[in-house]
Protein backbone atom coordinates (compact mmCIF):
# COMPACT_ATOMS: atom_id res chain seq x y z
CA UNK A 1 0.00 0.00 0.00
CA UNK A 2 1.16 4.00 -0.75
CA UNK A 3 0.60 6.00 1.69
CA UNK A 4 0.30 10.00 0.78
CA UNK A 5 0.47 12.69 3.25
CA UNK A 6 -0.27 16.34 2.66
CA UNK A 7 0.70 19.48 5.02
CA UNK A 8 1.60 23.13 5.30
CA UNK A 9 -2.07 24.33 4.59
CA UNK A 10 -3.60 27.07 6.76
CA UNK A 11 -5.27 30.36 7.03
CA UNK A 12 -3.32 33.40 4.49
CA UNK A 13 -4.40 36.95 3.38
CA UNK A 14 -5.21 36.95 -0.02
CA UNK A 15 -1.74 37.82 -2.03
CA UNK A 16 -0.13 35.83 -0.06
CA UNK A 17 1.62 32.48 -0.33
CA UNK A 18 1.75 29.03 0.71
CA UNK A 19 3.77 25.70 -0.06
CA UNK A 20 1.95 22.52 -0.06
CA UNK A 21 3.95 19.38 0.73
CA UNK A 22 2.94 15.66 -0.32
CA UNK A 23 5.00 12.49 1.37
CA UNK A 24 4.83 9.61 -0.64
CA UNK A 25 5.65 6.40 1.71
CA UNK A 26 4.97 2.76 1.58
CA UNK A 27 5.08 0.05 -0.82
CA UNK A 28 7.21 1.31 -3.75
CA UNK A 29 5.93 1.45 -7.32
CA UNK A 30 6.23 2.57 -10.61
CA UNK A 31 5.11 6.23 -10.41
CA UNK A 32 3.24 7.81 -14.35
CA UNK A 33 2.09 11.16 -12.56
CA UNK A 34 1.28 12.88 -9.14
CA UNK A 35 -1.04 15.42 -9.23
CA UNK A 36 -2.63 18.47 -7.00
CA UNK A 37 -6.81 18.97 -6.82
CA UNK A 38 -8.54 20.75 -4.94
CA UNK A 39 -12.57 20.99 -3.73
CA UNK A 40 -14.21 24.00 -2.45
CA UNK A 41 -17.17 23.69 -0.12
CA UNK A 42 -20.31 23.00 -1.96
CA UNK A 43 -18.21 22.42 -5.35
CA UNK A 44 -16.71 19.16 -6.94
CA UNK A 45 -13.16 18.40 -7.04
CA UNK A 46 -10.81 19.66 -9.71
CA UNK A 47 -7.84 19.30 -11.13
CA UNK A 48 -4.66 21.76 -10.48
CA UNK A 49 -1.96 20.67 -11.49
CA UNK A 50 0.25 17.31 -12.85
CA UNK A 51 3.77 16.55 -12.66
CA UNK A 52 4.99 13.30 -14.52
CA UNK A 53 7.25 11.39 -12.79
CA UNK A 54 9.41 10.23 -15.48
CA UNK A 55 10.76 13.57 -17.23
CA UNK A 56 9.11 16.36 -14.87
CA UNK A 57 6.82 17.79 -17.61
CA UNK A 58 4.15 20.17 -15.89
CA UNK A 59 0.47 20.95 -16.19
CA UNK A 60 -1.84 23.33 -14.97
CA UNK A 61 -5.05 24.22 -14.83
CA UNK A 62 -6.08 27.77 -16.03
CA UNK A 63 -7.55 29.23 -13.25
CA UNK A 64 -3.82 28.76 -11.61
CA UNK A 65 -1.34 28.95 -14.18
CA UNK A 66 1.73 31.74 -13.69
CA UNK A 67 0.60 31.52 -10.00
CA UNK A 68 0.90 28.00 -8.89
CA UNK A 69 4.25 25.74 -9.14
CA UNK A 70 4.52 21.99 -8.96
CA UNK A 71 7.86 20.36 -8.40
CA UNK A 72 9.20 17.33 -6.93
CA UNK A 73 11.96 15.91 -5.00
CA UNK A 74 12.90 12.53 -6.04
CA UNK A 75 14.78 11.26 -3.72
CA UNK A 76 12.20 12.09 -0.86
CA UNK A 77 9.00 10.67 -2.86
CA UNK A 78 7.59 14.48 -2.34
CA UNK A 79 5.85 16.56 -4.44
CA UNK A 80 5.26 20.53 -3.84
CA UNK A 81 2.81 23.23 -4.79
CA UNK A 82 4.03 26.54 -4.57
CA UNK A 83 1.28 28.61 -4.43
CA UNK A 84 1.61 32.64 -5.11
CA UNK A 85 -0.38 35.48 -5.39
CA UNK A 86 -3.40 33.71 -3.55
CA UNK A 87 -7.45 34.75 -4.04
CA UNK A 88 -10.27 33.81 -2.11
CA UNK A 89 -11.56 31.58 -4.98
CA UNK A 90 -8.55 29.54 -4.00
CA UNK A 91 -9.70 28.58 -0.79
CA UNK A 92 -10.13 24.57 -0.71
CA UNK A 93 -8.89 21.69 0.47
CA UNK A 94 -6.02 20.65 -1.44
CA UNK A 95 -5.57 16.93 -2.11
CA UNK A 96 -2.30 15.23 -3.61
CA UNK A 97 -2.76 12.06 -5.84
CA UNK A 98 -0.83 9.16 -7.84
CA UNK A 99 -1.62 7.59 -10.74
CA UNK A 100 0.94 4.20 -11.01
CA UNK A 101 2.54 3.58 -14.23
CA UNK A 102 -0.61 1.78 -16.61
CA UNK A 103 -4.01 2.17 -14.47
CA UNK A 104 -4.98 5.61 -15.73
CA UNK A 105 -6.77 6.04 -12.35
CA UNK A 106 -5.62 7.95 -9.37
CA UNK A 107 -4.64 4.65 -6.88
CA UNK A 108 -4.02 6.63 -3.99
CA UNK A 109 -5.36 10.12 -1.90
CA UNK A 110 -4.27 11.68 1.08
CA UNK A 111 -6.34 13.12 3.47
CA UNK A 112 -6.36 16.68 2.29
CA UNK A 113 -5.45 20.05 3.40
CA UNK A 114 -7.26 22.72 3.93
CA UNK A 115 -6.28 25.72 2.60
CA UNK A 116 -8.08 29.36 3.46
CA UNK A 117 -7.70 32.85 1.87
CA UNK A 118 -9.12 35.61 3.34
CA UNK A 119 -9.79 39.08 1.86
Amino acid sequence: QVQLVESGGGLVQAGGSLRLSCAASGRTISTYAMDWFRQAPGKEREFVARIRWSNGNTYYADSVKGRFTISRDNAENTIYLQMNSLKREDTAVYYCALEPWGTGTHDYWGQGTQVTVSS
